[in-house]
């Protein structure tokens, strides 16, 4: 299919309960947080969520109850807004488990998958309780004898990732650090793209090499101007601070997060673009 812009969401609807997702950006940078809040009010339950450094997104889905699993190396929402507290509240209550795991093992778990292999050699784990809170083996390396420790490929059902830019065929290029989302666009099955443009195919056929995740790996794409917001977009905005401290405010009620989805509802899908 040549066009593949779709709106927010139709994109959200493709992920059913119980898949296993990767969500793009770090920490509080580039997430693609119109489309985590789109999953959030259509009531997506039983997800698991890898990535290495997840934060606003996983404190979100956790304060909806969309998260079963979570495969991660670290989880903030950074300075000056310190650790993700509905995340905490999720993992203490028993309603969220944390399979343990350094960024790099998650790294390598997702590189394994793109590669096609069924695991995938790692080092600097000795000295670590990881290996066995995650269930990690060792495997004699062929050639030496010397133990080394492995990580399973994980390879999942839908990585979700914010662009820079991108044409209705999916053709995606990302400004700034890509972090983790080049990998995560191959290690999953199928991709979608939320984006703050959508521009012409010529616009990246002049410039392939700056195409970070071509169209085949990408089955929708969705026009969303400010879609990372409240965290940032480089080079477009910024993390809004007022904004995410009114998030943290609002989410501490039990249901403050039910009210929070419903007034950024306007937002999310009219694509309001953030200010500069």
């Amino acid at each position: 299919m040549s066009n593949k812009q779709v709106s927010l969401e139709e994109a959200a609807r493709l992920v059913q309960d119980g898949q296993v997702i990767s969500i793009g950006g770090t920490l509080c940078q580039r997430v693609p947080a119109a489309f985590v809040r789109e999953l959030a009010r259509q009531g997506r339950r039983d997800l698991e969520l890898v990535k290495s450094s997840p934060g606003y997104d996983i404190d979100l889905l956790a304060a909806a109850r969309c998260v079963r699993r979570v495969r991660s190396g670290i989880v903030s929402l950074e300075q000056p807004f310190g650790m993700a507290p509905n995340f905490r509240r999720a993992v203490e209550e028993g309603r969220l488990e944390v399979i343990e795991n350094a960024c790099p093992t998650v790294m390598a778990s997702l590189q394994a998958a793109s590669f096609g292999v069924p695991f995938q050699p790692v080092a600097g784990l000795e000295g670590s309780d990881i290996p066995a809170a995650s269930g990690f083996a060792k495997l004699a390396d062929p050639f030496t004898g010397k133990e080394v420790y492995v990580v399973p490929a994980i390879q999942p059902d839908w990585a979700i990732i914010h662009a820079s830019e991108a044409d209705s065929r999916g053709n995606a290029r990302i400004y700034g650090s890509p972090v983790w989302d080049r990998l995560m666009s191959r290690a999953a099955k199928r991709c979608i793209i939320t984006a703050e443009r959508i521009l012409p195919t010529d616009h990246f056929a002049s410039q392939p090499e700056l195409t970070v995740i071509p169209e085949l790996f990408v089955e929708a794409v969705v026009l969303a101007p400010g879609g990372a917001w409240p965290t940032s977009s480089h080079p477009d905005y910024d993390v809004d601070e007022a904004a995410m401290w009114d998030y943290l405010a609002r989410l501490r009620a039990a249901d403050g997060v039910f009210g929070y989805l419903e007034e950024t509802k306007g937002r999310d899908r009219s694509g309001v673009r953030v200010a500069a």
